[in-house]
C-alpha cells in the first residue's frame, strides 16, 4: 500500500471500481495545485487543472476534496505593529457596547475588493486544509472615495463619491 493509499481514504478506496490512476498523477496534480499558479489567472479551477493534468473534472475535484485542497478560497489576515493595539480596540469595541448619552456611533468601513490593491505583505501559500492566506493591508492606486449612509428613519440612503480621500470628506459627508 503506498503512502497516497493510507492518506486518501475517500478517494482511493472505492468499493465500487479499481482505481485506474497512478500515484504520480495525484501526487503531480497536488504539487502543481499548491506550488503553481495558471497562466493569466489567479489560481487554478478544477476544469483548467484537468486540461493541464489530462485528467477528468471530476477525478481534480476529488483529488482535491480528499486532500483537503481549495485553491478558489482566500483568507485575509492582519498583523498590528501598534504598541497601543489593545488599547485601541478596547476603546473602539467600547463604543458600541457603552455608547456615549446622545450620541450616535458611526461605522466606516473600506472596500480593498473593489479596487485594485498591491498587498503590503507576501501571501501564505495554499497547504492541504488551509486555504492561501494574505494580508488585507493594501496600497490605493487612484480609487473614488464613496460615502453612504442609511436614514432608518425614513428608509433613504444617502451618498456622495469624492475623488481623494481625506478626513474633510468624511466631515463634510
Amino acid at each position: 500500500m503506498s503512502e497516497l493509499d493510507s492518506d486518501a481514504t475517500g478517494f482511493l478506496d472505492r468499493p465500487a471500481t479499481p482505481r485506474t490512476i497512478e500515484d504520480a498523477r495525484i501526487e503531480a496534480v497536488i504539487v502543481r495545485t499548491l506550488e503553481t499558479k495558471p497562466p493569466s489567472t489567479t489560481h487554478w479551477s478544477s476544469r483548467s487543472m484537468a486540461m493541464a493534468s489530462g485528467l477528468l473534472v471530476s477525478t481534480v475535484q476529488r483529488i482535491w476534496r480528499t486532500f483537503g485542497l481549495q485553491p478558489h478560497r482566500l483568507e485575509t489576515y492582519k498583523l498590528s505593529n501598534d504598541p497601543d493595539f489593545v488599547a485601541k480596540v478596547r476603546d473602539v469595541v467600547g463604543l458600541y457596547v457603552v455608547p456615549p448619552e446622545r450620541a450616535i456611533v458611526l461605522c466606516v468601513g473600506e472596500k480593498p475588493q473593489m479596487l485594485a490593491p498591491d498587498r503590503s505583505h507576501p501571501s501564505f501559500r495554499m497547504r492541504p486544509g488551509e486555504v492561501e492566506r494574505r494580508s488585507h493591508d493594501y496600497k490605493r492606486h487612484g480609487t473614488t472615495s464613496l460615502f453612504a449612509a442609511l436614514d432608518i428613519a425614513t428608509g433613504r440612503v444617502i451618498g456622495k463619491c469624492y475623488g481623494h480621500h481625506g478626513p474633510q470628506n468624511s466631515a463634510s459627508f
